[in-house]
């Protein structure tokens, strides 16, 4: 079974750093890993996705603050989060794909995680 597992959320005081990880066990044809985030009321949203060759994307608000790494011997995805903002707040998802082409439309993945709370104060 298929079961991408997070950790590494937690608070975090504004323009402080966490390092998310994702552990995905269980898929085979995995090509692509993402994370995602939501918001009290608000919809999930994609921001940053890497595929098994490196190709890394970013949605705009966190380019420049945010880096999405892996190790794929070990199939782990990271999401270094420099420069946190209040706005950052949400829980945060893993994802995994079997897609050729990445993107960070949700409908692509296939694979979910639990989630990890992040929330920064001001």
């Amino acid at each position: 079974q298929v079961r991408p597992v997070e950790s590494g959320g937690g608070s975090v005081q504004a323009g402080g750093s966490l390092r998310l990880s994702c552990a995905v066990s269980g898929y085979t044809n995995k090509r692509v890993m993402a994370w995602f985030r939501q918001a009290p009321g608000q919809e999930r949203e994609g921001v940053a996705f890497i595929s098994s060759g490196g190709a890394t994307g970013y949605t705009d608000s966190v380019k420049g603050r945010f880096t999405i790494s892996q190790n794929n011997a070990k199939n782990i995805v990271y999401l270094q989060m420099n420069r946190l903002r209040p706005e950052d707040t949400a829980m945060y998802y893993c994802a995994t794909s079997s897609t050729l082409w990445p993107s960070l439309v949700i409908g692509v993945y296939e694979y979910w995680g639990q989630g990890t709370q992040v929330t920064v104060s001001s």
